[in-house]
């Protein structure tokens, strides 16, 4: 039996051990007991760490009144990055003018008045024109879903970063959410032909207020919870906003009983969710993955949630508001282009990131737009099979 080693009782010598293999075995021991030492501190303080540095959190502000579903669509991107991230980021979403005006979304994000806002491109137009082919106008067929895919596969997300930089812009944006085609808008009585747009005084915002001022309308841009107050004081003689959802609890029925469904001139439009930039590069790697995920699964979920709601408050309005719908004339149409094409010319010639963004565009939309003609079969067919004519707008008389 061997003896205990005097200098370390707990520890026993075979009779086979060396000077030097003791040796070995006292460093090993000495490095065990540092490690442990180490790691018992490190489990201590880690607590300790996390628990005095707390949640990051952000104040945001969307540009949409708190009653309206996109605000709602705002709230709920905040949520979906909340709980993704275990709380680890808290966004709290104002709505519009809680902070600053709507239009003034970019600049307060931008200077770090707000970390990150929930709005639309167009409402930047004033600060650089080429923002809003981000959706105002006819995407050269695309819907929404496909400038998206133009955005993040055919050179466009670039574009935008590229178009940012150029303003000098200190964002990260994220455009999602497509939106349906948007109406031509609400009126006194319905639009039967191209001359009827003339003289009237109509909201519209970004490259739309060219296309309608272009098609003789007087033209006024104004943030979606100032129009319906508007029309109602004759300032307004028609305007419009969006959806059937936002459109109604905005109260647009209780200004008008008119609208005029299908439009060329917000055809593809999507939201954009913006960070202020430095505070976005500051967040951990792993959070801003998170942010970029739950950038995409808001944007399905927000498309789901548009077809629930859009069509109950489409068929809410005809019942309960007594609202018509009717149908834009194809003569109306077919001029929105013409008069798109010549704005963008003039634009394109004077702007070249306008140029480089439209040339993207329309190479992408080419492409994906012919596959999508020859591909997608037209649902016309089986909504008349199974439903007949119900539902479907009337034609002005």
């Amino acid at each position: 039996m061997s003896r205990p080693d005097s200098r370390h009782p707990s520890v026993r010598t075979s009779p086979a051990q060396t000077p030097a293999t003791t040796a070995k075995a006292a460093t090993r021991r000495k490095f065990l007991l540092t490690a442990g030492a180490a790691g018992a501190a490190a489990t201590v303080a880690a607590p300790a760490v996390a628990q005095s540095s707390g949640p990051i959190t952000m104040r945001w502000q969307s540009t949409w009144p708190s009653k309206d579903i996109f605000h709602e669509y705002a709230l709920d991107f905040a949520k979906k990055v909340n709980d993704m991230t275990g709380g680890d980021l808290k966004i709290e979403v104002l709505p519009a003018g809680a902070v600053v005006p709507a239009f003034g979304l970019l600049e307060a994000v931008s200077k770090g008045t707000l970390d990150g806002g929930h709005g639309v491109m167009v409402y930047h137009y004033g600060k650089q024109t080429a923002l809003a082919l981000w959706g105002s106008g006819p995407g050269y067929a695309m819907d929404a879903n496909m400038l998206l895919a133009w955005h993040k596969y055919g050179g466009g997300k670039e574009l935008l970063a590229k178009l940012y930089d150029s303003i000098g812009a200190n964002v990260v944006s994220f455009p999602y959410g497509p939106m349906p085609t948007q109406p031509l808008g609400w009126f006194k009585k319905p639009i039967t032909k191209v001359d009827d747009m003339k003289g009237l005084k109509y909201r519209t915002v970004g490259i739309s207020i060219d296309v309608f001022t272009g098609l003789g309308a007087a033209v006024n841009a104004l943030p979606g919870g100032e129009i319906v107050s508007a029309m109602d004081r004759g300032l307004l003689d028609a305007a419009e906003f969006n959806n059937a959802s936002s459109d109604r609890v905005l109260g647009f029925p209780d200004v008008s009983k008119v609208c005029m469904l299908q439009s060329y001139h917000q055809n593809a439009e999507q939201f954009e969710i913006l960070f202020n930039k430095t505070k976005y590069d500051a967040l951990p790697e792993k959070m801003r993955a998170i942010i970029a995920n739950a950038v995409e699964a808001a944007s399905a979920d927000m498309s789901w949630k548009a077809v629930d709601r859009y069509s109950k408050d489409y068929v809410e309005m005809q019942q309960k508001d007594k609202v018509r719908f009717y149908k834009t004339p194809d003569a109306v149409l077919k001029r929105q282009l013409e008069v798109y094409d010549d704005v963008v010319k003039k634009k394109a010639a004077d702007n070249a990131m306008f140029k480089e963004i439209l040339e993207s565009q329309r190479q992408f939309a080419q492409r994906a737009t012919q596959w999508e003609n020859d591909t997608v079969v037209s649902r016309k067919m089986a909504f008349d099979h199974y439903f007949g004519a119900a539902g479907v707008a009337k034609q002005p008389t």
